[in-house]
């Protein structure tokens, strides 16, 4: 009787070790250069959790009942190790990236289109303006310096506005 026993009780062992042993697919560790790809990505998107602002590599939630990153950013960095140890190209992995959470999980939008415009206006826009100043300003100083022109009044016609007007020399 006890012979049935112990078989059972080495084929439970035998599948609980089959299920918890490591897999052949299952991800390696990064190597360092990996690692640092990683991490790089990590800096270009950002952490969707709606509780911070932070990048996937920079979450960091202090206070409350846990302090690191939240399980959103934990799954995102999970992700783009697995990427990485695929040897899918930086590129590829924000790509999905966007398709999954859209544009705004990037931290900084691809400088194209509308959003190359955004980008530069705000270093265009004030040289712009300090040039138009500058030419506004010559032009006043160069009309201030000017001399008045316009046609020649003749004595006779000074003379009569005076004698009209109620005052001058010759009342």
């Amino acid at each position: 009787m006890r012979l049935p026993f112990l078989r059972l009780s080495a084929l439970l062992l035998a599948l609980l070790a089959v299920a918890f042993a490591p897999r052949a697919g299952a991800q390696q560790s990064l190597t360092t250069e990996q690692a640092d790809r990683a991490h790089a990505i990590s800096l270009k998107l950002r952490c969707v959790c709606g509780g911070c602002n932070d990048t996937v590599g920079t979450c960091n939630h202090t206070g409350g009942a846990f302090s690191g990153p939240c399980d959103t950013a934990k799954g995102m960095l999970k992700e783009i190790d697995l990427r990485v140890s695929r040897g899918e190209s930086d590129d590829l992995i924000l790509q999905d990236f966007v398709q999954e959470y859209g544009p705004t999980v990037l931290i900084s939008p691809p400088a194209k289109g509308f959003n190359w415009f955004v980008w530069v206006m705000p270093v265009v826009l004030p040289i712009l303006a300090l040039l138009l100043i500058w030419e506004v300003v010559r032009r006043w100083r160069r009309a201030a310096i000017a001399p008045a022109s316009g046609p020649a009044i003749s004595d006779e016609l000074l003379a009569r506005a005076r004698r009209e007007a109620g005052g001058g020399p010759n009342e």
